[in-house]
């Protein structure tokens, strides 16, 4: 791996820890404060607007970095690129504005406020140029922007959200930070890209493959947002709110998978464009296997302690969000083969259909199952629900790509962090019944973390220490 590849791993990380972290570390305070109701209410509100911010970013994330990755050393090529990919999230990014506005006018008559104040995010895609400089591979900036932004944000819940009354300050909060921090981005384009000129037929020439990863967005993001969705038209805002915290729980470990996600997108999109399948396909072999280490360890880990550790973490009143929490655990797990394979094989090598598909696959497999489900379960069955579309969705893509990767390899590489993880969880729950309710809860659950991932290094030790951890280096003179 490069050195300039393993920087932007470290930055993009930071960057994710930050997006992931600094808002979890919110949770215990704003649940104490706010209360299981008006959590679910500005999840409930966000799920909505949500739905019009996949229309108006039209899967960009992933387009435009992969596009702006192959066209980085042509400068003239970049600036053009740059501007046809904009102008044409500029105008889906005001249509879904204007959209939501009469949305709110027409049909929305409850939580009014909250929905109006969630306008920002909508606006915020308007200035959204985040997948350039991913593209372009400029983690560091993008990384310190939205670490002071994030902090800031930080600062003010503690400062403005202290009554259970605040859950408009909160809003603001959060929907003004994100709109200051895709602003702020724009400081730093360089002023010849802006001054291009373009054709409105070179912005024609993008509809159709950006439409391709823009399906493949939307039966992501379906399946991701419609439990909170129908959580809230048939169980009421107070299982989404108990779904909402265990959600956040168990998504806040896969962070390094992700931020590993994002920096190879553009590297590996960039190897493939130059038919440099060797060191592609070594990198994906080494990638696969952090992943799994990672995230098997990760899952059985909040397997093994998420009851207490939520009841713990959010206060007694969302003792339900434990068994969700466990639930959710698996699909870690599933999360991270899946993310590894997008980010590294199917996108950089425009599978767009195949990845499209499974996407939607797993948007049917979770409306049918939260159909059945959720009126009899509530959040458990939304939980459910949300586990085996996103099995359905690795399964899917794992197909596709059987006769193209070493899959049998992966997978019996995949064996050992089984087998060593399944030691893992059975001595921490065993740990935790012998020390019952002789200590506090605090000690209990760090002595059962500690001894966890003591464990788990020590019987991965061989591993650790013969490969070179998150991506396996390679030597590439450019």
């Amino acid at each position: 791996m490069r050195t300039s590849t393993k920087k932007n791993f470290i930055y993009n990380l930071s960057y994710q820890l930050l997006s992931q972290v600094l808002p979890f570390l919110t949770i215990p305070y704003v649940s104490r404060v706010l209360g299981a109701e008006d959590i679910g209410v500005y999840s409930y509100t966000y799920s909505i607007v949500h739905y019009f911010i996949i229309f108006a970013m039209m899967g960009l994330a992933n387009y435009g970095n992969r596009t702006i990755a192959k066209v980085k050393d042509d400068k003239r090529k970049l600036a053009v690129t740059f501007k046809e990919i904009y102008y044409m999230q500029l105008l889906s990014s005001i249509t879904m504005t204007l959209l939501y506005v009469a949305y709110l006018i027409i049909f929305d008559n409850t939580n009014q406020t909250i929905a109006i104040i969630q306008i920002l995010h909508l606006i915020s895609c308007i200035f959204d140029i985040s997948w350039f400089f991913f593209g372009m591979e400029k983690f560091r900036l993008t990384t310190s922007i939205n670490g002071v932004i994030k902090l800031l944000s930080l600062i003010s819940i503690f400062i403005f959200v202290r009554n259970p009354g605040d859950l408009l300050s909160y809003t603001i909060i959060l929907s003004g930070s994100t709109l200051i921090s895709q602003v702020a981005l724009w400081m730093f384009m360089p002023k010849d890209i802006l001054k291009t000129k373009i054709k409105f037929s070179g912005i024609k020439k993008h509809i159709i493959p950006n439409l391709r990863l823009f399906l493949t967005t939307i039966g992501v993001m379906l399946f991701k947002i419609m439990d909170k969705t129908m959580l809230g038209i048939f169980s009421g805002m107070e299982e989404v709110g108990y779904y909402e915290n265990a959600e956040k729980i168990s998504q806040a470990p896969t962070t390094v998978l992700t931020a590993l996600g994002v920096v190879m997108l553009p590297r590996m999109s960039n190897l493939y464009q130059n038919n440099d399948e060797k060191n592609a396909g070594a990198t994906l072999e080494k990638s696969i296997s952090f992943a799994m280490f990672a995230s098997i360890a990760m899952a059985f880990g909040l397997i093994a302690i998420g009851q207490d550790f939520t009841t713990l973490f959010l206060g007694n009143g969302f003792q339900r969000s434990g068994i969700l929490t466990q639930i959710l655990s698996i699909t870690i797990i599933s999360l991270a083969w899946g993310n590894v394979l997008r980010t590294q094989y199917l996108i950089p090598k425009e599978y767009d259909k195949e990845y499209a598909i499974s996407a939607f696959v797993g948007a049917g497999v979770n409306l049918i199952a939260n159909l059945i489900l959720i009126p009899r379960l509530a959040a458990i069955g939304a939980c459910i629900g949300t586990v085996l579309a996103e099995i359905s969705v690795v399964i899917y893509q794992t197909i596709v790509v059987h006769d193209k990767l070493p899959i049998k390899r992966y997978l019996f590489n995949t064996i050992p962090f089984l087998i060593k993880a399944t030691i893992m969880l059975v001595a921490t729950i065993i740990l935790g019944m012998i020390i019952g309710e002789k200590v506090p809860l605090t000690i209990k659950l760090i002595t059962q973390i500690i001894t966890a991932t003591s464990l788990y290094f020590i019987l991965n030790l061989k591993y650790i220490t013969t490969k070179l951890i998150p991506i396996k280096k390679y030597r590439q003179k450019h």
